[in-house]
């Protein structure tokens, strides 16, 4: 797996922190590099971790980096193994499926169809 690099422009050195804006707050908070990339949010390498500085008024939180990678924990895995547990000891019994109407398309016109409303209709035969 490719690591993520410092958004930075023309920095391509290995992002060790994530940073995010508390607008409301006017507050940066840095902290540790999140498991995945979030809109919003910028990785940052050492160097412009250690650098980073922000507009007057503003608050700069620094979170504690960790050195290593961020891996799943105990509990992560022990929450998986139970969902998995739980989907593989379900069984649905086909007789109980309900057969429930598919809906109909009435009209095409080019890609597009209009599908006619089972609920509607449902509704006109009982009355």
């Amino acid at each position: 797996m490719k690591p993520r690099l410092c958004t930075k422009s023309g920095c391509q050195q290995a992002a060790i922190a994530t940073l995010t804006y508390a607008y409301a707050d006017r507050a940066a908070v840095v902290g540790p590099l999140a498991l995945r990339h979030e809109p919003g949010s910028y990785d940052l390498c050492e160097e412009h971790c250690a650098g980073l500085s922000t507009p007057r008024g503003w608050e700069l939180i620094r979170l504690p980096l960790d050195a290593s990678e961020p891996a799943p924990s105990h509990d992560d895995l022990l929450a998986l193994a139970d969902a998995v547990r739980e989907v593989g000891l379900t069984w649905d019994d086909p007789a109980r499926v309900d057969a429930s109407p598919q809906p109909r398309v009435t009209r095409r016109r080019g890609h597009l169809g209009v599908v006619a409303d089972l609920d509607a209709a449902a509704d006109t035969l009982d009355r």
